[in-house]
């Protein structure tokens, strides 16, 4: 279900030199150096990918690999691998998922979101939009920039303006004022051709395109003249093509800074993980019957388990269980250094608390779960937790911090 034009949202969500960012994440010794992806450049091979570092040498996607090593001649060459990139694209489309059931996919770094009805869950159009840019970069490691606007056509363009890792947040009514002083080639659809047209013309900017007489366009680009006046004005009435439905699973993921060995560390971040996906279904009011346990060693080796339930959860103690087991299990076959941790959900339905009545122990988790939920609503952390997880760093200043709030 879309919403009304009048009150609609879309987000255009663009992973930062994807392919580039991808190899830095896996070689981080490669941080801050200028880095090309593609081809070779003794054949015909054109750069796929480049870090802003290489860019500014003047380095681009397609150009020939030749001639962007003539640009750069100290840039790290790197050959594609696909099942890297593949692999970050799905975790990149799970968080998405998380913000709206409206996902439109482009390609695989970039996406469409409608939003329109996600505020009550996240927040202002601006709360929600950190809250995904730092979701992307906790649970997939990269930097993506984001444009919202009122439609697709504003929200693409916005989400290019402020590159590497920003946010342009476009007001209805604004649309026409931010696109004007733009170049006419940043519209889409106007490729060098009819740019050089427009420019000869006279026509350099989207204002001039807005207003410029439709015989004089007519001339430069024929029937597409009407379209393309109107798309400088900021005008779009295309929708997020995403199929709505209902939620399959949720979840948390964490890159950690450094590699993590020791097991109290690694369960002590689960069970973070899992109280904020418990916190998540009963916000959402689901339950799931499928708990899912995620690892990446410091090799990028990742595995995945996972185990149905008895009945349907959405406490977090219960998720924790399961969750700490598998873990155990996985540890138990390979016990190597962890780069990602991460839980999921699934087989999720609407949550349905018809509890037996001689169940008092899940009575009383129910009213827990509820006073941890209106303490975290109220304070921004949890208070309540197991005793062996109270030493925590992370939890112990998030404690703090809230004090200091208070």
């Amino acid at each position: 279900m879309y919403a009304h034009d009048a009150d609609r949202w879309v987000v255009h969500a663009d992973l930062d030199a994807f392919f580039a960012a991808a190899e830095v994440l896996r070689r981080p010794e490669l941080r801050g150096r200028p880095v090309i992806v593609g081809g070779s450049p003794e054949g015909r091979g054109v750069v796929a990918s480049a870090t802003y570092e290489a860019r500014q040498h003047g380095v681009r996607s397609a150009m020939p690999m030749a001639q962007a090593v003539r640009l750069c001649p100290q840039a790290v060459i790197v050959r594609p691998d696909g099942a890297l990139y593949r692999e970050l694209s799905q975790r990149f489309r799970l968080v998405l998922d998380d913000f709206s059931p409206l996902v439109e996919v482009v390609s695989i770094d970039e996406a469409y979101l409608d939003i329109s009805n996600s505020e009550r869950l996240f927040g202002s159009v601006e709360q929600l939009s950190r809250a995904l840019k730092q979701r992307v970069r906790d649970e997939v490691g990269l930097a993506v920039s984001l444009g919202v606007a009122s439609n697709k056509l504003v929200a693409k363009i916005a989400s290019d303006l402020d590159k590497p890792d920003g946010l342009r947040i476009v007001r209805r009514g604004q649309e026409a004022a931010t696109l004007g002083p733009l170049p006419v080639e940043r519209l889409p659809g106007v490729g060098p051709k009819a740019t050089a047209r427009l420019r000869a013309a006279g026509i350099v900017t989207l204002a001039d395109l807005a207003v410029a007489p439709g015989v004089l366009l007519l001339d430069i680009v024929g029937s597409d003249a009407g379209r393309l006046q109107a798309r400088a004005r900021g005008e779009d009435d295309r929708a997020v093509r995403g199929e709505p439905g209902e939620r399959k699973s949720l979840g948390h993921e964490q890159t950690f800074d450094r590699d993590i060995v020791a097991h109290a560390e690694l369960d002590s971040t689960l069970y973070r993980l899992c109280e904020r996906t418990g916190a998540e279904l009963r916000r959402r009011g689901l339950m799931a019957t499928t708990v899912a346990l995620k690892l990446r060693y410091d090799d990028f080796a990742t595995i995945s388990r996972q185990q149905s339930l008895d009945r349907p959860t959405d406490a977090h103690q219960v998720i924790h269980v399961v969750a700490a087991e598998l873990l155990d299990r996985a540890l138990a076959e390979r016990r190597a250094p962890v780069r990602l941790l991460g839980v999921r959900v699934a087989s999720l339905a609407t949550a349905s608390h018809q509890l037996d009545l001689f169940d008092d122990h899940r009575v009383r988790l129910r009213q827990l779960n509820a006073a941890i939920d209106r303490i975290t609503e109220r304070t921004g952390a949890p208070m309540i937790v197991p005793a062996r997880f109270a030493r925590d760093p992370a939890r112990r200043d998030a404690a703090s911090n809230t004090k200091e709030r208070r």
